[in-house]
């Protein structure tokens, strides 16, 4: 039965409003705002579908709400559905962006019921009048210019924004953007994680290659292969050298030869 704190102005949207006499005014169609401050002043009533005639209460006369009325104390102010429509208001104002292209509209608020401040906005891409529309928190300091019917934000799109309602359409396109991005990352991993397995195989075939090289170098350089490391200075000396092994051959022939 208590006013709560903060509220949603689409849950007054929803209430009958009933005097302390006990009678019933309608339900609530419209609030009063004051756009410059982003103040919510009261709100307005449909007493009758037959008549023009419209009733407007001020905030401070709400005393308690509960899960289908709004109570309220004291008279009410009554007017015209055309005097009214000439208040400023910045109910389903159009949302433009930094670079001025309109991407949504206002589609509802949260205020304070004791003072009225109101300490978000609610935008949405589409009519908000439609079951199931998203709803995006837009704050007052990211609204940079105000006029009758339209704002300017400093934002590029809704997703600049936190979400308050996401709509089945837009979960499953949120879950579609997390779940690419997921795929990303693992792609990403993969790539690399083959790319250092690549570069580590490459690496361990080079040292083999250079430790086999090096061993071939080493069994190559022995004394027994290389004619340079023989002091050997012309073609005769490498000849008598020959002649020499030769008749060493011979002779160790004939000594293991019993017939000789």
């Amino acid at each position: 039965m208590a006013v709560p704190k903060k509220l949603l102005l689409s849950d007054l949207l929803k209430h009958n409003v009933r005097c302390d006499s006990g009678i019933d005014h309608g339900p609530v169609i419209s609030p009063w705002m004051h756009p410059p401050v982003h103040r919510i002043l009261g709100l307005i009533t449909r007493p009758s579908n037959l008549r023009l005639e419209r009733e407007v209460w001020r905030l401070d006369q709400l005393k308690g709400i509960n899960q289908q009325e709004v109570y309220v104390k004291g008279p009410c102010s009554v007017s015209d559905e055309q005097t009214l429509d000439r208040f400023p208001t910045l109910m389903n104002a159009n949302v433009f962006n930094r670079s001025g292209q309109k991407i949504g509209l206002i589609a509802d608020f949260l205020f304070e019921p004791n003072k009225g401040n109101i300490q978000y906005y609610l935008v949405s891409r589409s009519n908000p009048l439609i079951p199931g529309t998203s709803r995006w928190r837009l704050s007052i300091a990211q609204i940079t210019d105000k006029q009758p019917g339209s704002i300017s934000c400093d934002i590029d799109t809704f997703e600049d924004l936190p979400i308050q309602k996401a709509s089945l359409k837009e979960e499953f396109l949120s879950k579609s953007r997390k779940w690419k991005t997921q795929f990303q990352d693992l792609t990403h991993n993969a790539s690399d994680k083959l790319e250092g397995w690549i570069d580590d195989q490459i690496n361990e075939s080079d040292i083999d290659f250079t430790k086999d090289s090096y061993e071939t170098l080493n069994e190559d350089a022995s004394p027994d292969n290389w004619i340079d490391n023989l002091d050997i200075d012309t073609s005769e000396e490498f000849n008598r050298m020959n002649k020499r092994k030769e008749n060493r051959n011979s002779t160790n022939e004939r000594d293991l030869d019993p017939w000789i």
